[in-house]
């Protein structure tokens, strides 16, 4: 029974229901009249599913969601039939399953994200035993084991490095632009890339205790808690199936006519309403789409018309997510800006650190001179030492310059430290043992971040900066972009605890990233919203919106839009409430029967139509 319901609600089988519905209407006005009704057609096609599903819900649900509109429409197609009026009994059941047919529509979502998380999960690792090196498969690797990670490689487990020095890519983890440097002792992740130095490890986080297989049942949790919204016309259903079904009665006791008693139960039906919500939805996300914002379920855009905060990842969101050179500060008067490039990227050229690669790609970009370089060595995650005119250039750490007998001045130590406040890294340039400047890079803020954040200010909208940076880097980029309240050095689950304690004051909060480590918080969010060109797949898969052009001043239009169509819907329920009251009063008094009521009942349907199709080119500003 259930595949032939499910045949019938389809949009072909909704088509044709429509089309012999108007032929039922047609064709008797033209004199054509046939041995058999056509409107028996929408009927069957469109009439089943809504009486399957009525005695579904009385005989499963309980209390009062026993009753459903289906279960009004139902009485009221019944009654219809019972006098002989298909055409009104075929028309509220096309009218309920086209405004399932459009909810439908705008509440589908794919649900690939998690498949795609779950890809990242490595599948194998290079275990160290008394026999030498082994390839064993990720699953047998055990607590305790010694695990040697080549560059370029994805590390298969949680661990604590033991031998070698790297840099490691765990963007995954806590959405960081920047490689972050290790070295025996520090912990690493399972899902990151070590980036340059081979290292081993021993293992701390196997299996599901993982972080990576964590963030994998964070974001299934989080798909599980979201509990999908009750339908209007579902919620109206309480109140609207007794009061029919006592107008209806009371009307045939005192008119002793049991068209007009029919009458007022298909005109009580809630088509209008049904059709209200998906309407309204579908127009909205019709614009939206126009502006590059792809919006997957109408439940995102109406609680996007409730948010109250909204909190954004850094990296790739507020800011590009690329490194770039903020600054170059000569510590020496006879050696200019340009020469102190000049000479970094000479020394750098031949490094792969993406620190080096960032200040060579700068100096080309300005068109700086790159000279050859000889004797080049790299100290994996510290600096680098090459020959240039005959000359030592060091480029790297404090720590690394003083490693090679290059002391810094109190002065230069207090520009370092002014540059780690504002959340930059930091490259030190010494030449012939003397240090001469220093290159800062960071990541580049988005122009429009501080204009976005004020204009939802003024919307009464409260603005959260999250991030996985360290608290110095964090704090800068909040000021930068006018953010008051921060939550710095967070791990995917800490994201996730960050959106719960906002909701747990009583916000509605919207979630913006574009990370892998952002997928959870995107899930858990009232709203997640993530930059669709550039972010993860994952992440736009695991949020309810997502931009495609990465405009993040799109936020306020959004949230224009979905108050703007909160309120559409709010006028064509109350429109709609209004056209049955009155349709009901002219039932009781004789004026409508059953057909006629069926068309003034569509009318209804039409305005609620129409005033979605104006939601569509509204201009925002």
């Amino acid at each position: 029974m259930e595949r032939i319901i499910e045949f019938l609600e389809k949009v072909p089988m909704t088509i044709v229901s429509g089309v012999f519905l108007v032929l039922s209407f047609a064709l008797p006005r033209f004199g054509i009249v046939l041995p058999i009704d056509l409107a028996w057609v929408s009927v069957i096609v469109s009439g089943l599913p809504l009486l399957y599903s009525a005695v579904r819900k009385l005989i499963k649900n309980r209390g009062i969601s026993k009753i459903s509109s289906a279960l009004l429409i139902s009485v009221a197609m019944i009654a219809a039939i019972a006098i002989g009026d298909l055409f009104a009994a075929g028309e509220v059941a096309f009218i309920m399953a086209l405004g399932e047919i459009l909810e439908e529509l705008t509440t589908d979502r794919a649900k690939k994200g998690l498949h795609k998380l779950i890809s990242l999960a490595p599948t194998q690792g290079r275990r160290i035993s008394e026999g030498g090196e082994e390839t064993v498969a990720a699953e047998e690797i055990r607590r305790g084991d010694i695990l040697r990670i080549l560059p370029g490689e994805t590390i298969p487990v949680d661990g604590v490095i033991v031998s070698g020095e790297t840099s490691v890519d765990q963007s995954v983890m806590t959405g960081e632009s920047m490689p972050v440097d290790k070295t025996v002792g520090d912990e690493v992740y399972c899902g990151t890339v070590n980036r340059f130095g081979a290292i081993d490890i021993r293992a701390t986080g196997v299996g599901e205790d993982s972080s990576l297989q964590r963030l994998i049942r964070m974001v299934r949790e989080a798909e599980g808690k979201k509990a999908p919204m009750a339908r209007v016309a579902d919620k109206a259903a309480s109140w609207l199936v007794p009061a029919a079904l006592l107008v209806a009665i009371v009307t045939l006791i005192v008119t002793r006519d049991i068209r007009r008693a029919v009458t007022v139960l298909v005109v009580f039906c809630p088509c209008a309403l049904v059709l209200a919500t998906p309407t309204a939805i579908m127009a909205a996300i019709g614009q939206a789409t126009k502006r590059g914002v792809v919006i997957k379920s109408g439940e995102a855009l109406e609680k996007m018309g409730k948010v109250d905060v909204i909190a954004f990842d850094k990296t790739g969101t507020l800011t590009h997510g690329r490194l770039a050179v903020s600054d170059i500060i000569s510590f020496d008067e006879n050696t200019s800006e340009d020469k102190l490039l000049s000479f970094a990227a000479s020394a750098e050229a031949k490094s792969e650190h993406p620190l080096g690669r960032a200040i060579v790609t700068f100096a080309r970009e300005r068109e700086t001179e790159i000279l050859e370089s000889e004797s080049f060595k790299m100290n994996v995650g510290r600096g680098v030492c090459a020959e240039i005119d005959r000359e030592s250039v060091i480029c790297g750490s404090e720590s690394y310059l003083a490693e090679m007998g290059v002391e810094l001045r109190d002065d230069s130590k207090k520009t370092l430290l002014a540059l780690r406040e504002q959340g930059k890294a930091s490259v030190l340039v010494a030449r012939g043992g003397v240090c001469i400047g220093v290159l800062a890079l960071s990541d580049v803020i988005r122009p429009e971040a501080s204009e976005v954040v004020s204009r939802l200010g003024k919307m009464r909208t409260e603005t959260v900066l999250l991030t996985g940076d360290n608290r110095l880097t964090a704090e800068y980029f909040a000021s930068m972009a006018g953010i008051g309240r921060v939550m710095s050095e967070l791990l995917p689950e800490d994201k996730v605890s960050g959106i719960e304690a906002l909701r747990a004051e009583g916000h509605t909060v919207c979630m913006i990233g574009d990370g892998v480590n952002d997928a959870p918080a995107l899930e858990i969010a009232d709203v997640g919203v993530a930059m669709g060109s550039m972010g993860s797949d994952i992440a736009v898969e695991a949020a309810d919106i997502a931009l495609m052009n990465d405009d993040i001043s799109t936020i306020p239009y959004l949230k224009r839009l979905s108050v703007a169509t909160l309120k559409t819907i709010k006028f064509s329920i109350t429109l709609s409430m209004l056209i049955n009251i009155l349709a009901v009063v002219l039932s009781v008094a004789g004026l409508l029967n059953p057909t006629t009521g069926a068309l003034v009942h569509n009318a209804g349907s039409c305005f609620v139509v129409l005033i979605a199709a104006l939601l569509y080119d509204r201009k925002f500003k």
